[in-house]
């Protein structure tokens, strides 16, 4: 036997076993990064889901109009609890991009001062509501453009809605009407 067939041959072997062994890293690392993706679409669904829950419920109470102050104060925070938005916040600092763990928070923040007026007894057509209602519904937009970006690559606008902003005052009647009552008195 020759030195250089066996040479050739032992090189011919390494370089296929280190090229199966980066293929099976890259199709590793690519597995993981699927999960990784599904488990984030998921935990991003949860937390806009049990915001929008605490949100129905914030509407309902600020509707209904709860009775006494301390009743407000305790039906408001046990919205947000029994939506659940506590637990999935937290998983969302775990597994969520800094962006979008970010723009969660953000929502969150703007959901507990909505949570506060509601809590003080405002009434859903009061003032005190419309102001705390319009920036968390603008937060809410966001995150799911900024979700949207990460998961989709594609920006999500509000123009792709025909809107001029996120925060929906221009379709709100009480906007309009305030607008309309600024005009005939300008």
């Amino acid at each position: 036997m020759e030195w250089g067939t066996l040479v050739a041959t032992l090189g011919g072997a390494v370089i296929a076993i280190a090229g199966t062994v980066l293929a099976d890293r890259l199709r590793t690392r690519q597995e993981a990064d699927q999960g990784l993706g599904a488990r984030r679409r998921e935990l991003y669904t949860e937390f806009i889901t049990a915001a929008g829950t605490a949100h129905t419920e914030l509407r309902r109470l600020a509707q209904e109009r709860a009775p006494g102050a301390g009743a407000a104060e305790e039906a408001s925070r046990t919205a947000l609890s029994a939506a659940g938005i506590y637990e999935v916040r937290e998983r969302l600092y775990l597994d969520a991009s800094a962006r979008v763990a970010g723009a969660g928070q953000a929502m969150f923040e703007k959901l507990r001062a909505l949570r506060a007026v509601v809590g003080a007894g405002a009434p859903l057509d009061s003032a005190a509501f419309h102001e705390a209602y319009h920036p968390y519904l603008e937060a809410v937009w966001s995150y799911r453009a900024v979700v949207r970006e990460e998961l989709e690559g594609r920006p999500l606008t509000p123009e792709d809605f025909g809107w001029g902003s996120w925060d929906g005052r221009e379709r709100c009647g009480r906007c309009r009407q305030g607008a309309g009552r600024a005009a005939v008195g300008g």
